[in-house]
């Protein structure tokens, strides 16, 4: 991976450069990634990108064309780009597991280190964790809308290139089937399809003529695009050169809900049976569920996915909560909050455990400091070590991801799947610390 030191703000190290100043930099200090709310009239949210994140941080250096940039340009002095050159992360981290849901509050992030090594780590976190998570979000509301058919993310073309594999891999998270980004399918053993676009079949002289060449390429399971003249026709083409053995037929326009009946009655009256409609074109979530009645066999989404249909950030802030008071690497923790208005933190190192009933299902997001509160059978804690003394030991597959969203979602209140606007499924609830222990 490319090292990715100067994926950050200036401030970050600026703010370095004059805490070394102050004999401030190694002071131990905690910082915390959190919402202060959901998107608007969204129930849940969901954690994405933690992976990538781990391995951001591995690769995290800062390197000599950097050092000399960042000299040439006067923005930092000798002593700043000298602790630079030697910059490893060598502090904690814990985090809510990949996949998992969140609410307003929820510290999914936690970092702990010196000053000077957690701040510097601000915009890699929050621009990485505010897409994936965005994406994600949108991703699981389109799984859900889909009650069980798969989703394919083809995206790839209405977002920047890498943004593009890192949303594929945020909707593979949250539940869709495959993608269309073979860089995705290399990175992370993503399932790839992708047959052909409107482009071939006006290609040829015919449509028959592109079905044919695209059969004897690719096989009779392929997907026929039916809709670039007339679909009836096109349909009844389709089949008379496939056979009844054709995989799919793909509809990318028109008033798809109609259509795919139409189609649907077509292809059986034909013996076709068993061939499948995708339907693609513009879909969201509230359009795959007004397709939930229609004969059709899968999904494939674009730019409402990569764009977290109309919420492309979360709004995740990465806040300082603790720090101690000197550089002795044993002195307590102190809290630290903001008071801005409307700004406002909570100080303190936090822990948080989603309550659930006896049979399971999720009541509250509980958010404390201090000592946790002694597991009574049915809560669930929710951070896990990503990071110790600098050595990532939360790698994970992808598909651990993915199982944890599907458990995740499941445990949450019926209510949760819905897709109109409403409230947060669980509230979040503060416990506050009991008297000194605000602090560690």
């Amino acid at each position: 991976m490319h090292p990715t030191g100067l994926l950050t703000d200036q401030y970050e190290l600026t703010m370095v450069q004059a805490a070394m100043r102050s004999g401030t930099a190694q002071r131990r200090s905690v910082f915390e990634v959190y919402a202060r709310s959901l998107p608007a009239g969204r129930r849940y949210g969901v954690v994405a990108g933690t992976g990538r994140i781990l391995d951001a941080l591995e690769a995290f250096r800062f390197t000599d064309i950097d050092l000399e940039f960042l000299e040439h340009s006067g923005i930092l002095d000798a002593a700043t780009l000298g602790w630079l050159a030697d910059y490893r992360f060598g502090g904690d981290i814990w985090g809510y597991g990949e996949g998992d849901v969140y609410f307003a509050g929820s510290p999914i992030l936690v970092v702990e280190s010196t000053f000077a090594e957690a701040v510097v780590l601000e915009t890699l976190v929050l621009s990485v964790l505010n897409h994936d998570s965005a994406v994600a979000a949108a991703a699981s509301r389109m799984t859900t809308a889909a009650e069980g058919r798969p989703c394919i993310e083809m995206g790839s073309r209405r977002t920047h290139e890498w943004a593009a594999v890192a949303a594929a891999r945020a909707a593979y998270v949250a539940g869709f089937d495959a993608t269309s980004n073979l860089q995705a399918g290399l990175d992370y053993a993503i399932p790839t399809t992708g047959t052909a676009a409107h482009s071939f079949v006006l290609l040829h002289d015919a449509e028959r003529d592109a079905f044919v060449a695209q059969i004897e390429s690719l096989g009779a399971n392929t997907t026929l695009l039916v809709d670039t003249y007339n679909i009836e026709r096109a349909v009844v083409t389709a089949v008379e050169v496939a056979g009844s053995d054709l995989g799919a037929v793909r509809l990318d326009s028109g008033e798809t809900r109609v259509l795919a009946r139409e189609v649907r009655d077509l292809l059986d009256r034909l013996g076709a049976t068993k061939t499948r409609i995708v339907v693609t074109g513009d879909l969201d979530e509230f359009s795959i569920a007004a397709l939930s009645g229609a004969p059709v066999d899968a999904y494939g989404v674009g730019t409402s996915l990569v764009t977290g249909s109309g919420h492309p950030t979360c709004g995740f802030v990465y806040k300082l909560v603790a720090r101690s008071g000197s550089d002795d690497p044993t002195a307590p923790l102190v809290s630290v909050a903001k008071a801005s208005l409307h700004k406002e933190t909570i100080g303190g190192r936090k822990w948080a455990l989603r309550r659930r009933d006896a049979q399971g299902v999720a009541e509250a997001e509980v958010i404390g400091i201090g000592s946790m509160p002694i597991d009574d059978g049915d809560d669930r804690p929710l951070l896990r070590q990503l990071v110790r003394a600098g050595e990532v030991v939360g790698h994970e597959p992808l598909a651990d991801a993915r199982a944890r969203h599907a458990d995740a979602l499941a445990e949450l209140p019926l209510e949760a799947r819905k897709l109109s606007r409403g409230e947060p499924a669980i509230e979040t609830e503060y416990l506050s610390p009991p008297a000194d222990q605000d602090r560690r």
